[in-house]
């Protein structure tokens, strides 16, 4: 298990690493269009590859799956690191993320081959922490990392979030290669080809549909005259089709993808529908929390991660607790009940933050909801993994990975939509402001659009706000020292003015994303109820579902 855990780190940690380095990214290449194309490619790659490995590994076995995903992610981490320009990183992020869904797929269904469902719970819970100390130690050592440092003689910089998986995943593919079973089922190997098409494009389609459209899409919008919402239409049309395909392709495979039977299973169905309404509710609106940290109590990248401490302890803690209790009894749904009526009352508590309210205040509220979450996120995958035989796990486990991703990836751009139309309604008033009029004026701001929701939010980010403080003050610095002072003190005001507009804005549109967050977590807690209660086998060799 520790090769496993190893792996998922890997994943973990790259997901959270990458994000302190995207601005010096940026920086290097001068390609901010293509920033959204950096966090896409990957994800894109990672979703559509976890259903499909997850199959695969049903049919060739855990470990040597495992293995070759390692050493794709390994690979593409290095490749990445040392591209000469934005094109090759994002072509190298895609195939990193194929490497990422191969051990996202295959690293969960490995505690099922490994364990007895009773003795599942023990480990889910420990992969939980993982996921939870992965969370801290990315934005901390990417921070570090790209900010540069010295040691036997080397520099680092933003390439090193990406070399740092090098080491890691050399360690975890020894590990895995003497530790892990080669566990393979007696099935006839029959890959699903058109399955796998079909899934693949509707997967891709749906995601560009709804993550970074505008921007991704900017140069054929304006070219073609399509708009968004043509556009968009056009995507879900396609979808549809894809998805009617792969219905179809399922139905007459002999060694489907994700079988449909499955949802014939009246648990499966539920546990899915509640790791889709999760992933969009606590992945969407949890991001939305460093930038309160930022835009209101002045945190920089690095500072407004560490003020999450207090969630990803409680995450640590409940997860660990519940899985070893849940081990010695058998029993898991009650604590998937109270883990998600306590989520609830958290995000509840979250719509009362305002620009106002104190870091305690939010620190407490995170700590509950950490606890939560930390009891509620192992059992999607144990209660999946106890519904099937055990030649089903991959396909069964990666679909339930696949719905909590879709739910993220959902609730990241519907929650990204309702931040940019609450702050829209408030341009006119930030566009009246003497700060505004006054950078129109700057070259520093020259480039920049002035009537964009995301672009004012930037100049109200501590370091921007900085940067352009140096920039007024430099010039104020050639001004006689009565006018001087008198121009110093009217910007700081002005600033200041504008600042208050900004977080004000934020906090009325966090409010309305926490709302809705907290009826996700709301409805996913009433589905709980409905969960059939089947008692955890004790016993591995039984490979039939749990029993009443």
């Amino acid at each position: 298990m520790i090769s496993v855990m190893a792996s998922l780190f890997l994943v973990a940690l790259d997901q959270t690493i990458i994000a302190t380095a995207l601005g010096k990214i940026v920086e290097e290449f001068n390609a901010f269009s293509s920033l959204s194309w950096i966090v896409t490619a990957y994800l894109i790659t990672t979703t559509l590859t976890v259903p499909i490995a997850g199959k695969l590994s049903d049919l060739f076995g855990r470990r040597n799956i495992l293995l070759i995903g390692v050493a794709i992610f390994v690979l593409a981490s290095l490749l990445s690191g040392m591209s000469s320009d934005v094109t090759q990183l994002i072509i190298w992020r895609a195939v990193q993320g194929i490497g990422g869904g191969i051990i996202t797929a295959n690293a969960f269904t490995i505690v099922g081959d490994l364990f007895a469902a009773r003795e599942r719970g023990k480990w889910q819970g420990l992969i939980g922490a993982v996921f939870g100390l992965s969370s801290v130690v990315g934005p901390l050592l990417g921070g570090w990392l790209t900010d540069g440092q010295s040691f036997f003689g080397l520099t680092t910089d933003w390439r090193w979030t990406f070399f740092i998986n090098v080491p890691i995943g050399i360690v975890a593919f020894i590990l895995i290669a003497i530790n892990s079973p080669a566990l393979r089922h007696a099935v006839k190997a029959k890959i699903d080809y058109l399955g796998a098409a079909f899934l693949s494009v509707s997967l891709a389609t749906l995601i560009l549909a709804v993550d970074n459209t505008e921007t991704i899409f900017a140069d054929l919008l304006s070219t073609t005259g399509l708009t968004l919402a043509g556009l968009r239409l056009i995507m879900f049309g396609i979808v549809a089709v894809a998805m009617t395909g792969f219905i179809y392709a399922e139905h007459k495979a002999q060694e489907p993808i994700l079988p449909l039977r499955f949802f014939k299973n009246r648990n499966y169905v539920l546990v899915l529908t509640i790791a889709l309404l999760f992933g969009a509710a606590f992945m969407g609106s949890i991001l939305y929390l460093t930038q309160f940290n930022q835009q209101v109590f002045g945190a920089t990248p690095t500072e407004s991660g560490l003020m999450l401490l207090p969630m990803v302890a409680g995450i640590m803690a409940s997860s660990v607790t519940s899985g070893q209790i849940i081990s010695r009894t058998g029993k898991y749904k009650i604590f998937m009940q109270i883990g998600f009526v306590v989520a609830t009352g958290a995000m509840i508590a979250l719509t009362f933050l305002t620009p106002e309210s104190s870091y305690l205040y939010e620190a407490i509220v995170m700590v509950i909801l950490g606890l939560g979450m930390g009891v509620a996120m192992p059992i999607l995958n144990l209660a999946v993994q106890n519904e099937f035989e055990q030649k089903d796990l991959g396909a069964a486990t990666s679909s339930s990975q696949l719905f909590r991703s879709l739910g993220s990836t959902i609730g990241t751009a519907v929650f990204g939509a309702m931040l940019t139309a609450g702050i829209a309604t408030q341009v006119p008033k930030m566009q009246d402001t003497a700060y505004i009029q006054n950078l129109k004026q700057s070259s520093q701001v020259k480039d920049m659009d002035l009537n964009s929701a995301d672009t004012l939010l930037r100049l109200n980010m501590p370091d921007v706000k900085g940067q352009i403080s140096d920039a007024a003050n430099a010039q104020f610095g050639k001004l006689p020292i009565p006018v001087q002072q008198k121009a110093k003190a009217e910007f700081t005001t002005n600033q200041e003015k504008f600042g208050s507009i900004v977080t004000h804005a934020f906090s009325d549109s966090l409010h309305k994303i926490f709302i809705v967050a907290s009826s996700m977590i709301g409805l996913a807690a009433v589905i709980a109820f409905t969960v059939k209660e089947k008692t955890l086998r004790a016993a591995k060799k039984e490979e039939t579902p749990g029993e009443e």
